[in-house]
């Protein structure tokens, strides 16, 4: 009986979102990289094992800056940040085209030490 309400109280707490790992990406109106950035990649991304790991989130960079904590101020569109725990543990400036995206994202993957999720 014990065992079982636990489970219960622990499957009813919040989970926090500070635990997620999600990809940023600061954007603005007006940014030719953004919208090239789109047309190629944001509608496989959701798709790929990096995509599973780290869902994209977007802010616009002239708005409020979400609640993560930079290394340092973003000041170029496109931004990638990868975020863990609710720090940034790496970022892309600028969208170097899609054949040079994808190695870089998996380099800061491997370099934060984030497994990517390989269900397909």
């Amino acid at each position: 009986m014990l065992r079982a309400s636990l489970i219960i109280l622990a499957c009813a707490l919040p989970i926090s979102a500070a635990a997620e790992t999600v990809l940023l990406m600061a954007e603005e109106d007006g940014c030719v990289w953004c919208a090239k950035w789109d047309s190629e990649i944001s509608h496989i991304y959701p798709k790929t094992a990096e995509g599973r790991t780290a869902p994209l989130e977007r802010y616009d960079l002239r708005g409020e800056t979400p609640a993560y904590e930079f290394t340092r101020r973003v000041t170029f569109t496109p931004t990638f940040l990868l975020i863990d725990d609710g720090q940034e543990v790496g970022r892309i400036e600028g969208y170097p085209g899609e054949d040079f995206f994808w190695p870089l994202l998996n380099d800061l993957f491997a370099r934060a030490g984030i497994s990517l999720d390989q269900r397909g």
